[in-house]
């Protein structure tokens, strides 16, 4: 196999890149694809009725991520309820909140859904006014010496068991586990454990 010199080499990526430049006019080149937003995916921007607010509308995708939330919480609560906490439920993490009785139990569990929701459709994609998230960023959301309302910081193991929460609630709400968009989801919920894991 013949070597080429530097020189030789140089010349031959300068002309290439000379080509390519001249091969055609800016006005012709068609920009690569980009792949839709997993909130795009989860449905977007179009207007669907809200069944959590009936005569209202919302975006299609926040009301995926509603429903996705809404059942995320349904089966934590439930784990906790049925289940002792040596079983590796999260009720040491919710027990503020489940502490918390009648209105002010509703009203806080609320809160958190709709923070949840804002969270994740904005930074998947869904970035129009509907989806602003206010709540604390992630470090200090998950801290309890800083979020009076978080009982307990996570373990590895903890933030595994949410996923799985979360995992099984995209399932019941028409996300298919062997789907790129299922495996989209869960490398988004990836990228926050080191932030979230603080033990």
């Amino acid at each position: 196999m013949k070597k080429f010199s530097k020189f030789a080499l140089c010349a031959l990526v300068i002309t290439s890149a000379f080509f390519t430049s001249c091969s055609s006019s800016s006005n012709d080149q068609t920009p690569a694809p980009s792949s839709p937003t997993i909130y795009a995916r989860l449905g977007g921007t179009a207007p669907v009725p809200d069944p959590y607010n009936p005569g209202n509308t919302t975006e299609a995708g926040r009301l995926a991520y509603t429903k996705v939330v809404k059942s995320t919480i349904q089966n934590i609560i439930a784990d906790i309820t049925s289940n002792p906490p040596a079983q590796g439920n999260l009720g040491a993490h919710f027990a503020p909140l489940l502490s918390e009785t009648g209105a002010t139990q509703a009203t806080n569990l609320a809160e958190l859904t709709n923070n949840l929701v804002n969270f994740f459709s904005y930074n998947t994609g869904g970035t129009n006014p509907i989806n602003t998230y206010t709540g604390m960023d992630m470090a200090t959301a998950h801290n309890p010496a800083m979020n009076p309302r978080m009982g307990v910081k996570s373990t590895s193991a903890n933030y595994t068991k949410f996923e799985g929460y979360v995992g099984a609630a995209a399932v019941t709400n028409g996300v298919a586990a062997n789907t790129q968009l299922y495996s989209d989801i869960v490398a988004v919920l990836e990228s926050l454990r080191p932030t979230i894991v603080q033990q």
